[in-house]
């Protein structure tokens, strides 16, 4: 059984790449195995305000799946139109999407005619009404981890929001912040992936957690049990949950891992299980003779590049005159070749001095890391990002996507799922 993809927030393909892998004879060099019988069907991917020059993502994505792979219109509008009967999206079984951690109260209650209505541009909403529309049977996302904590005001009601929506729409859930770094990956790189299924059968919520559930499979671990679970419930009212959750509250309630079904939520803190090889930030090196003259550390510089990354207590004045002590402590530098890298960030581009940009030493030379090493630290092929774009937009969309071994590992045991449920031989 074929697995249908729908692909929100596209980026440069980092679902598609993790699930469907790639293979394409004109490209050998970016074959990736699949991840089972997975086959994305539809695709968005838009930059805000609608900037041709900003649309280079998308550019890429279609570059590597083809002609007419992505759609690169706001997705607001895409489910207006169809609503509207005035364009199709195919069906499809399995909905992806990295979407920005934003402010995602609603405004209206359940109670009114018109139902829940969550704030103008916030890409949450586009997710949910998507899931109304379709109910597909699975879903997985990703996010950063705060998430988890947002917003400090009301300690954990963004996720709650996100978990009541689920909830009312009939989806059980399972979440994991992961560390690619914890399972052998090249990167320290702590992201939220939550998954949820329609209509699951009955969960036994602790072995779910820790041993039966898609993401303990996928990403096993252990519970810390110096801290204890948290146990409680969520209304399948976001209206309710944006006016009363986290109320008070300076600590969170959501943990590293968690499910909920039924508005019954399990969650708790919890240690990586791995024993596997693990992949250095030295392991994606290109060789010195590949590396262009200006991403070499010029002595000129090299003074900046050591203050920036050098541990500091200054005193400094505000605009406003006032004065304060401002501190901070080092970071590596160089960054140690034999240990995953740092996480990337967007602004990994540019050849100015950085306290964030990664730097190693190669044939007792510094320098900046070039987009191929990012497009490997991501677990991308490399060069993926590379046929027409700077390295400016190269490194932008690196620091915006996500670590395609992630997916691919839960597409792995959801492929299994799947294929054992339709023998009839999987109990749930």
């Amino acid at each position: 059984m074929t697995i249908r993809i729908a692909e929100l927030f596209a980026g440069v393909g980092g679902f598609r790449l993790g699930l469907d892998g790639y293979h394409d004879s004109a490209h050998p060099e970016f074959e990736m195995e699949p991840a089972g019988d997975f086959q994305t069907v539809w695709a968005n991917q838009w930059e805000p305000n609608g900037q041709e020059s900003k649309q280079f993502a998308w550019r890429c994505y279609e570059e590597r799946f083809g002609r007419g792979s992505c759609v690169n219109e706001d997705i607001a509008t895409v489910l207006d139109e169809v609503k509207r009967g005035r364009r199709e999206i195919p069906e499809f079984d399995l909905l992806v999407g990295g979407f920005p951690c934003q402010d995602y109260s609603v405004a209206k209650p359940l109670a009114l005619s018109s139902g829940i209505e969550g704030k103008k541009g916030v890409l949450w909403w586009s997710i949910n009404e998507l899931l109304e529309m379709r109910h597909p049977k699975y879903v997985l996302l990703e996010n950063v981890d705060r998430l988890l904590k947002s917003p400090s005001t009301q300690r954990g009601r963004d996720f709650a929001i996100i978990l009541s929506c689920l909830y009312r729409l009939g989806y059980s859930v399972e979440w994991h912040v992961i560390n690619a770094a914890d399972y052998g990956m090249p990167q320290r790189r702590r992201r939220v992936y939550i998954y949820a299924e329609h209509s699951a059968g009955k969960w036994d919520l602790e072995e779910t957690l820790l041993s039966r559930g898609v993401m303990s499979r996928a990403f096993p671990i252990t519970r810390d049990d110096r801290f204890k679970p948290g146990q409680f419930s969520i209304s399948n009212d976001p209206y309710e949950v944006t006016r009363s959750f986290g109320v008070k509250l300076s600590v969170s309630p959501f943990k590293e891992v968690g499910v909920m079904q039924d508005g019954k939520v399990l969650t708790c803190r919890a240690t990586a299980v791995y024993d596997g090889a693990h992949t250095c930030l030295g392991d994606v090196l290109v060789p010195a003779s590949e590396v262009p003259d200006d991403f070499f550390i010029t002595a000129g510089t090299l003074d900046a590049w050591r203050y920036l990354k050098g541990g500091k207590k200054e005193r400094r004045t505000a605009r406003s005159g006032y004065e304060y002590t401002y501190s901070e402590g080092p970071v590596a530098f160089p960054d140690a070749l034999n240990k995953p890298s740092r996480t990337i960030l967007t602004g990994e581009g540019g050849r100015g001095a950085s306290r964030t940009k990664h730097v190693v030493e190669q044939g007792n030379r510094l320098r900046r890391l070039v987009p191929d090493e990012l497009d490997g630290l991501q677990m991308f092929p490399r060069g993926w990002t590379a046929d027409g774009m700077t390295n400016g937009h190269r490194a932008f969309c690196m620091g915006n996507a996500l670590v395609t071994g992630i997916p691919h590992r839960i597409g792995q045991i959801l492929d299994g799922d799947v294929h054992r449920l339709k023998k009839g031989d999987f109990p749930k």
